[in-house]
């Protein structure tokens, strides 16, 4: 069909130079697209090659702590990914001798892995004739074809699977499914889109129609939650402090972080020092409470948006257990609170 040439064509011409494109081995491929859902190429990148510079087979990876796991993934989001790459390693490591599922069906199996990184990897891997379906390719063929179902519903998933798959050519699956992600990615792009420059600008139906921008069609909205969080940063006269592990569920899991106050809109310094001395510490004698103001942030997850404040509790107490700067940035942090332990000798 003369959309896959013309697709595959540009694809050759245009197409990046991604060091899992080099590659057959499913353990990088997986690795790769495990780390880029929901993450951008050039963020994702430096992450793919610390993993694999850190953990070069599954093995590896299978035998590293959960914390090593999480502090190498520090900054990337979406730490429920680090957790199930974990204990998928675990598993292909232990259970299956290393040798990861050889096709789309087995590799469904796999925590963490959905439809379109089972996709993924067993048509880059084993050339399996298994179309990919992400917003690149919701894009791409909503706007060609000029289709309007609603990409939320996993209807539409099926309704566009069913057509990648129809256009997909069956002796060479892989390439196809690398260049219209790529497409997606550098040409048809979400915003402003150079359509003048585009291989398809004499047969995409949203281009004649004029409804590039309105297309792909997504009507249901995430709902954001406001939190409030305040961190009670603990300092003794040695320079010490104290962190705990976040180990309920939700976000964050299995990261560290300070002492936190969860209050129900953005606190004040009375407040604070009220619950700090009547409540949170008091067993302690406490000498100062300072908020570092310049350190205020709004931190926004996919459904919640976090107004994070700090203040710095100074006590005069020796901690019990307490941790120095050094140590402290061994720990694997969610990382607005990294960035303040980083910035705070300037901050406050």
């Amino acid at each position: 069909m003369d959309f896959h040439n013309k697709l595959i064509k540009w694809y050759l011409q245009n197409k990046r130079d991604l060091p899992w494109r080099k590659t057959v081995d499913p353990y990088q491929i997986w690795l790769s697209e495990i780390m880029l859902q929901q993450t951008r190429v050039v963020q994702g990148m430096p992450y793919f090659f610390a993993f694999t510079k850190e953990f070069p087979t599954v093995f590896d990876l299978a035998n590293a702590s959960e914390e090593k796991v999480l502090k190498l993934w520090q900054g990337l989001g979406y730490y429920s990914r680090a957790r199930n790459l974990h204990n998928t390693a675990k598993y292909v490591a232990y259970d299956l001798d290393g040798i990861f599922p050889l096709s789309y069906k087995d590799l469904l199996n796999l925590k963490g892995v959905g439809e379109y990184t089972a996709a993924a990897i067993a048509s880059f891997s084993y050339n399996e004739a298994v179309p990919v379906v992400d917003g690149n390719v919701f894009r791409v063929l909503s706007r060609y074809f000029n289709i309007e179902s609603d990409i939320a519903l996993p209807a539409t998933k099926k309704e566009f699977a069913k057509l990648a798959s129809e256009l997909m050519p069956k002796d060479n699956p892989a390439i196809f499914n690398q260049a219209i992600m790529e497409f997606g990615a550098l040409q048809c792009v979400p915003k402003n889109p150079v359509c003048k420059t585009c291989v398809f600008n004499d047969s995409c139906l949203a281009l004649q129609k004029k409804k590039v921008n309105s297309l792909p069609v997504k009507l249901k909205k995430t709902k954001i939650t406001k939190r409030f969080f305040n961190y009670l940063i603990l300092e003794d006269h040695l320079g010490n402090t104290l962190i705990q592990k976040r180990t309920a569920k939700g976000i964050w899991h299995n990261l560290y972080e300070f002492p936190l106050l969860e209050t129900k809109e953005i606190a004040g310094f009375d407040y604070v020092s009220a619950a700090v001395k009547s409540e949170i510490f008091s067993d302690y004698t406490i000498i100062g409470i300072e908020e570092c103001a310049e350190a205020a942030i709004i931190h926004k997850l996919s459904h919640q948006h976090l107004h994070i404040q700090f203040w710095k509790v100074k006590i005069k107490e020796t901690l019990e257990n307490g941790i120095d700067a050094k140590n402290l940035k061994t720990f694997p942090f969610p990382i607005v609170i990294y960035n303040f332990i980083e910035k705070q000798e300037i901050i406050c």
